[in-house]
């Protein structure tokens, strides 16, 4: 028999539309949904651009994890949608913030789309493990 699919949820991140969940736990594995720079206090999205708004999405991804009962460093694959590839090093230079000491480095994929929900200039989902107290 097949371990259940289980659903992730937190107050700590914004609230996902009716068609999608924050994450689900499958197997030891926590498969998160893309995160845009939405503060879950506002329910709006940061304002000042690509930087505030790649902060504040991995922190909602980070929430999502901490429910899941994993974290960033469990994070084996992130992909990131930009608007536009001027933002790139932007980004980066957040990423850098919560991925540069983290080793090995998640594997990452990083395009542009384009457009994103509510006029975000970025989004990033992941898919990590869980830590292994969790799982039991």
């Amino acid at each position: 028999m097949s371990p259940a699919k289980e659903e992730v949820s937190t107050q700590n991140s914004p609230a996902p539309l009716p068609q999608f969940s924050q994450a689900v736990k499958y197997n030891g594995m926590v498969y998160c949904s893309g995160s845009i720079g939405v503060d879950p206090a506002t329910k709006g999205l940061v304002k000042g651009g690509v930087q505030p708004e790649t902060r504040r999405a991995i922190k909602n991804l980070s929430a999502v994890l901490e429910a899941a009962g994993s974290g960033l460093g469990n994070i084996v694959k992130v992909n990131v949608f930009l608007t536009t590839m001027d933002d790139f090093a932007p980004m980066n230079e957040v990423y850098d913030e919560f991925f540069g000491s983290i080793s090995p480095k998640p594997c990452r994929t990083c395009v542009a789309v384009h457009q994103l929900p509510f006029g975000a200039r970025m989004e990033i989902e992941c898919t990590a493990f869980q830590n292994p107290a969790a799982k039991l």
